[in-house]
């Protein structure tokens, strides 16, 4: 077996993957036989991402289930759990994880903080997803077009709304490394033109869902930051931004008023 994943490992290397050594464990790992190894390490020589092909990605120190274009969560997404956890209050508090992708964020939050979860996206692979990951924190899961998917009783309680929409711009798309550019479904990633089409559209309805002094969170790159604090300003909701170096990560806030609703 030492000659077969040293021949893996230099197969993986050769096709460009950083890490082949810890990719090898983990495609060892997965595969129930030599013949299905095989078929895994084939699909991640040509380009395809290793979560797709080991069935799951490492997110806060958990495995998430993804599936094949479904979104994979990042590393750096790891500050809206963070700041999510500290916004939370101690009682079972209402969140709501909206375009869930594989429902990862919702999932890692619940397991800091007791939570009443509802997560929503408008992919029928994503909820699926999202469905196994949020089952053991008792999470609901519905599909449709961002608030649409809600049921209506939420409106006016919810405490924490994440909202890891879509930020690239449309012609920045092109600009993204092969894995995500190739693999993940397009509404996935494309922003639209500022890369704030969906954001804009999140703000806008937020008020109405958010209980008094709720917050509703985006991750946001540096450069859009400005952009992001105005939208929520003028959509009555008062912004504020965090940073992580370690993580190298950037995410804008949105505090909705404590009283006059």
């Amino acid at each position: 077996m030492g000659t077969g994943v040293s021949g893996l490992v230099t197969r993986l290397r050769a096709a460009g993957c950083v890490f082949a050594e810890e990719e090898a464990d983990l495609l060892v790992e997965a595969a129930r036989d030599a013949d299905e190894l095989e078929a895994m390490v084939r699909r991640r020589v040509v380009g395809e991402p290793l979560e797709y092909v080991v069935g799951w990605a490492a997110f806060c120190g958990i495995r998430m289930v993804v599936e094949p274009g479904v979104f994979v969560p990042r590393h750096r997404t790891e500050l809206l759990v963070e700041e999510a956890a500290r916004l939370v209050p101690g009682n079972r508090a209402v969140v709501v994880d909206l375009c869930c992708g594989s429902g990862a964020l919702g999932a890692a939050l619940a397991v800091r903080r007791d939570v009443d979860l509802y997560s929503a996206d408008v992919d029928p692979a994503a909820a699926r997803c999202a469905r196994v990951n949020v089952a053991e924190a008792g999470g609901r899961v519905f599909t449709g077009d961002l608030f649409e998917a809600l049921p209506d009783d939420l409106r006016g309680r919810v405490r924490v709304l994440l909202a890891n929409v879509p930020y690239v711009p449309t012609d920045a798309i092109a600009l993204m490394p092969p894995e995500a550019r190739d693999h993940e479904t397009r509404a996935t990633l494309d922003g639209g033109s500022d890369g704030l089409d969906l954001m804009r559209r999140v703000s806008a309805g937020a008020s109405e869902w958010l209980a008094p002094g709720g917050t509703l969170l985006f991750e946001s790159s540096e450069r859009q930051v400005d952009a992001m604090s105005s939208v929520l300003r003028a959509d009555g909701l008062e912004p504020r931004v965090v940073r992580s170096d370690d993580l190298g990560a950037t995410v804008v806030t949105g505090r909705a008023q404590d009283t006059g609703r």
